[in-house]
């Protein structure tokens, strides 16, 4: 059962735009210690700009703790890593040994989640990696993407997470391991407004199915909609059957999706085309840009930001983040911006014309789900993807 506590102000941040001002102006005001994980860190516009943030914070005294999944940041060059080193900035990578030669499962275990805690008064949580929003391929319009601020209770849970995590690495990595600098703030000012929020995390070890378990506790509750905004979406049996099972209770099911296929395991989404309009589930492709969303509203009052995709990589095998919240106000902002999306540049999939016309698609697309089921049986992970 997810764990709400009260006592959170939180505020959603709508893609680059606003989060990355966000950040940078927390990063310009810290005083002691600064911990970011990311899995992407691109050495573009918007990461020389985060980087001349960290840099200076670094050379006024704070400690600035930078973590970086070795294969979503390989494009991290040394001169690059060797400006933050020489600035002070503490880096450590991830998993960083990423031969194409070895196929082992510890190499798909990847620091997915992007965090950053700030001197214990200030977090961040989402699926925003630090990273512009127009460095897409193709296309100038920036990708759809999420982020939530965070003050108050929450902020306890997520600095012992990133405190935990670096001290264990660098331990491994014969690192220095770090001194504690700051406590969590807990207070909120009159002036903000309490919601009740979870900081819900995936693992290896102890929390396994912990973001799963909270999508599928919310859907089994769920009475009349279900909102999943989601970039990579191969759910697995139990997932799939909550969704429909929802749906012939009569809960309106939406599922907006990236129509634009970026790696060739996004066609297994379409095995469950069929399957899921014919129980009356709604799916729209976003296609005016890239969709990099991770989010859901259920009953316009459970909401979720978070870094967790809704596929077996995410959910069996990456370190994930996601802030669960519970709050109608925070609910109806993150649904109206869905929709947003839904209307501005989402095509509806409809079963008549799925059915009709993609043939070919489909059986591409079970050939697609068919070798990621290979996989998962290799890694000894497909049990809940059987069906």
């Amino acid at each position: 059962m997810t764990n709400f506590i009260g006592g959170n102000h939180l505020k959603l941040l709508r893609n680059g735009a606003e989060y990355f001002p966000a950040l940078e102006a927390a990063i310009q005001h810290a005083q002691h210690e600064i911990y970011l994980e990311t899995y992407i860190y691109q050495e573009d516009v918007i990461g020389r700009r985060i980087g001349n943030a960290l840099k200076k914070a670094a050379h006024r005294g704070v400690k600035v703790y930078l973590l970086l999944d070795g294969f979503g940041s390989q494009d991290f060059s040394i001169t690059f890593l060797q400006g933050f080193q020489l600035a002070g900035v503490n880096v450590m990578f991830y998993r960083q040994k990423i031969s194409p030669w070895t196929f082992k499962k510890n190499r798909l275990r990847r620091l997915h989640r992007k965090v950053v805690v700030i001197d214990g008064k200030v977090g961040f949580v989402g699926g925003i990696n630090i990273i512009d929003d127009n460095n897409v391929p193709e296309e100038a319009i920036p990708r759809v993407d999420y982020a939530v601020e965070i003050r108050g209770a929450l902020l306890a849970p997520l600095l012992d997470s990133v405190q935990k995590l670096w001290k264990r690495l660098a331990w491994l990595q014969l690192r220095q391991v770090p001194q504690k600098y700051a406590n969590a703030q807990t207070k909120l000012d009159q002036k903000y407004k309490e919601v009740k929020a979870a900081l819900v995390l995936r693992d290896n070890v102890l929390h396994r199915r912990d973001i799963e378990e909270a999508y599928l506790e919310a859907i089994a509750n769920a009475k009349e909609e279900i909102i999943i905004a989601n970039s990579y979406f191969v759910p697995g049996w139990r997932f799939r059957k909550a969704l429909m099972d929802a749906a012939d209770r009569g809960v309106s099911v939406k599922l907006l999706l990236q129509g634009r296929i970026e790696y060739v395991v996004m066609l297994a989404t379409h095995a469950f085309y069929s399957t899921f309009l014919a129980h009356g589930i709604e799916i729209y492709e976003y296609r005016k840009s890239f969709m990099h969303s991770k989010v859901a509203v259920i009953d316009r009052t459970w909401a979720t930001v978070g870094s967790s995709n809704i596929d077996p990589f995410s959910l069996l095998l990456a370190r994930e983040a996601n802030v669960v919240v519970r709050d109608h106000f925070f609910a109806e902002e993150l649904r109206a911006s869905i929709f947003q999306s839904l209307q501005d540049g989402a095509t509806e999939i409809s079963p008549q014309a799925w059915v009709r016309g993609n043939l070919r698609q489909r059986i591409f697309s079970w050939m697609v789900y068919g070798a990621l089921r290979i996989v998962l049986g290799f890694i000894g992970r497909a049990e809940d993807w059987r069906k």
